[in-house]
C-alpha cells in the first residue's frame, strides 16, 4: 500500500488568469486567489496546483516564462506570492506550482543573450541549426501548428520551438543549463512550496541529430513518440533532478507525458525509480479524436467501451508500482460535463457521475476550477471573441485550406481550449463576480444559472456532492488504496468496478448515457450487507440490488465490509 500523502490528497486546479480578479483590471490574480483560500478549504480540497504565474509576456498565458524567479506583474508581486504561499499553509493545504522546464519566453535574458550572437556564452542554452535546402533544419511540425524551427536573419540560423515562436527550446544537452534549473527548482523549494507539476516534461530530450520525421503531417502525438517525446535520457535527467534536489524535500511531483501507456509511465512513476510521483496519461483525452493521426480537431463519438479499455489498463499495470493521476478536464481540455456528459438536459446529474467516477478510482484525483459547481464549454459567435493561440492558429490554417467557417467553429466550440479557460462563475452579478471590470476573455453567458453563490445555497448541488466525496475519501482508505477490478467490460452504458483493501470492498456503479438500463449484480457479490456510501439520485423504495435499474446518469457507491 505504501501510504504517502499525496496519495491521500485531493488537488484543485487554478488558471489563475481566470480564477478571481481583485483589482479590476479583468485578470485574475494572486490577491483574489488569496480571497478564495475559505471556498476552498470549505470543499476540503488538499493541494491546488497554480498554473504558471512567473514573469511572462504572455504570449502562451504564462507558459512562455521570462524569469523563473518572479512574478507576472498582472498577477501581483513576489510579496503576494509570499502571502498566498503563508495563507494557504495556515488553512492547512498545500501548494503545487506549474513548472516549464522544456522552454523559456523568447524574452528571456538567456535567449536574448543566445541569440545575440553564433559566440555568445548562452548561445548553446538553446537548439540552433543551419537550414537546409534553403528552408529548416528538418520537416518537424510545431503543436501550435506550423514549423517547429524560427529563422533568426542577424545569425542567418533557425531555433527549435516545439510549440510557439514565442517558446524556444532549452537545450538540456548543456550541463550550464540543467544546473540553473536545478538551482531554480531548489529556491522555490527553500520558499516553502509543496510540490511541481511538470509541464511538457517528456519533450526536454530530443532525437540525436534531429532528423526528419516520416511522417511530418501526422499529429504531433503521433510523431512525438520517436522524435521529440519520451526519449531514454528523460529518464536519466529526471533521476538526476531528484537525486540532487527532489530527494531532500517532502514533495509531491506530477509530470505532463503525453503519448505513453502505463507500462512505459512506470519507468517515471515506478516505485523506486526515483524520478515523479505520477504523471498525466492522455489516452482518454484521445477518444473522440478520428484517427491517432487526425489530431484532437477531427471528432468521433467516444466508446465507454474504449474509455474502460483505458482506465482498466492504468489501474490494473499501475497498482502497487506506481500511482495514477486521475483527471477529466483541465486548462488544456474541453469541459468534462459538455464532452463526457450531457451540459443540456442532464446537467447536475452527469456532472455529479463523472466525479463519482474520478473520485472513486485508485489514483490522486484533480478537480479543474469550476468542476466542482458543473461549469460548460463556451462557444463564442465569433473567432475574435477567441483568445487561445492554439485555437486562433487552427482558425487561419483552416480558412487558408478553405474549409467552412461554420465546420471550423463547430470544431472550436467542442474542442478549443479557451472553453475551460472562461472566467469562474462565483456568482449572478455581471461578470459572474470575476472582475469589476472587463474580463481578458468573456463570461460564460450561463454564470447567471451556475454560479458558486447559487450552489453553495443548494444542498442537492453539484459543489455539495463534491464536498461529500472528499470526505467521504478522507475517512475511507478503500477509495484510496483499493484494488480495483472492472465488472461488465462490454457493457456500452454502464462502467462498474470494485475497490477491495483488506475487509472492505466498495462497489461503484455509473450509468455514462441518458438510457435506464439494468445492472445486474456479477456472481460473486452479494447485495447483503452493503451500505450505500453516495448517490446523485435518492433510491427507490423496494428496488431489487440485484438488478438494478438505473435512472440516466445515475451514479451509486457501496461500501461492503467483510
Amino acid at each position: 500500500m505504501n501510504p504517502k500523502w499525496w496519495k491521500e490528497s485531493v488537488v484543485y486546479q487554478i488558471y489563475p488568469i481566470s480564477f478571481m480578479d481583485s483589482n479590476g483590471d479583468g485578470i485574475g490574480d494572486l490577491q483574489g486567489i488569496i480571497s478564495k483560500l475559505d471556498y476552498l478549504k470549505d470543499l476540503g480540497v488538499d493541494v491546488i496546483w497554480v498554473c504558471p504565474i512567473y514573469k511572462s509576456p504572455n504570449h502562451d498565458n504564462g507558459y512562455d516564462i521570462s524569469d523563473y524567479c518572479d512574478i507576472m506583474k498582472e498577477f501581483g508581486t513576489m510579496a503576494d506570492f509570499d502571502l498566498m504561499l503563508k495563507e494557504i499553509h495556515i488553512r492547512g493545504m498545500k501548494l503545487m506550482m506549474d513548472l516549464v522546464l522544456n522552454h523559456t519566453s523568447h524574452e528571456h535574458p538567456w535567449f536574448l543573450d543566445s541569440k545575440r550572437s553564433k559566440d555568445d556564452p548562452k548561445r548553446d542554452f538553446y537548439i540552433w541549426r543551419k537550414g537546409k535546402n534553403g528552408g529548416p533544419p528538418n520537416n518537424w511540425e510545431s503543436y501550435f501548428s506550423g514549423s517547429v524551427w524560427e529563422y533568426d536573419p542577424e545569425t542567418d540560423e533557425y531555433y527549435l520551438h516545439l510549440y510557439s515562436k514565442y517558446q524556444p527550446d532549452l537545450n538540456w544537452e548543456n550541463p550550464e543549463v540543467i544546473e540553473k534549473l536545478h538551482d531554480m527548482v531548489e529556491w522555490w523549494l527553500k520558499k516553502g512550496v509543496d510540490g511541481f507539476r511538470f509541464d511538457a516534461i517528456a519533450h526536454i530530450v530530443k532525437q540525436q541529430g534531429l532528423p526528419d520525421a516520416e511522417n511530418p503531417h501526422q499529429s504531433p502525438t503521433v510523431r512525438a513518440y520517436d522524435m521529440f517525446s519520451n526519449l531514454e535520457n528523460v529518464h536519466t535527467l529526471l533521476q538526476n533532478l531528484y537525486d540532487k534536489v527532489l530527494y531532500f524535500y517532502d514533495i509531491m511531483t506530477v509530470g505532463e507525458t503525453s503519448g505513453l501507456g502505463p507500462e512505459q509511465a512506470l519507468d517515471y512513476v515506478g516505485d523506486g525509480r526515483r524520478e515523479l510521483n505520477m504523471t498525466f496519461q492522455f489516452e482518454h483525452m484521445f477518444l473522440d479524436a478520428a484517427s491517432a493521426g487526425s489530431g484532437k480537431w477531427d471528432m468521433v463519438p467516444w466508446s465507454l467501451i474504449e474509455l474502460k479499455k483505458i482506465m482498466s489498463n492504468w489501474q490494473i499495470v499501475l497498482h502497487n508500482r506506481g500511482w495514477n493521476a486521475n483527471y477529466l478536464c483541465n486548462h488544456d481540455q474541453p469541459r468534462s460535463v459538455s464532452r463526457f456528459g450531457n451540459d443540456v438536459v442532464c446537467r447536475v446529474p452527469s456532472a455529479k457521475m463523472l466525479a463519482t467516477f474520478i473520485h472513486t478510482l485508485e489514483g490522486t484525483p484533480y478537480i479543474y476550477q469550476g468542476e466542482e459547481i458543473g461549469m460548460t464549454n463556451v462557444a463564442f459567435d465569433s473567432i475574435d471573441e477567441y483568445r487561445d493561440v492554439e485555437t486562433l492558429n487552427y482558425y487561419e490554417e483552416k480558412r487558408q485550406q478553405g474549409v467552412p467557417e461554420e465546420d471550423i467553429m463547430r470544431a472550436i466550440h467542442n474542442k478549443s481550449r479557451d472553453n475551460a479557460r472562461t472566467p469562474m462563475q462565483w456568482d449572478a452579478t455581471e461578470n459572474a463576480g470575476f472582475t469589476t471590470g472587463q474580463p481578458w476573455l468573456k463570461v460564460n453567458s450561463n454564470y447567471m444559472e451556475i454560479n458558486v453563490v447559487r450552489a453553495m445555497k443548494d444542498p442537492d448541488s453539484i459543489y455539495h456532492y463534491y464536498k461529500k466525496l472528499i470526505e467521504l475519501r478522507k475517512k475511507h482508505k478503500v477509495i484510496v488504496y483499493g484494488e480495483y477490478k472492472l465488472l461488465l467490460p462490454l457493457h456500452e452504458e454502464i462502467y462498474a468496478y470494485t475497490r477491495t483493501l483488506e475487509n472492505e470492498q466498495l462497489l461503484v456503479i455509473l450509468n455514462f448515457f441518458g438510457q435506464e438500463p439494468v445492472f445486474e449484480m456479477p456472481d460473486g457479490l452479494e447485495p447483503e450487507g452493503m451500505e450505500l456510501l453516495i448517490s446523485n439520485f435518492e433510491p427507490k423504495k423496494g428496488e431489487d440490488l440485484t438488478r438494478l435499474k438505473l435512472r440516466p446518469y445515475e451514479a451509486r457507491v457501496y461500501l461492503k465490509r467483510f
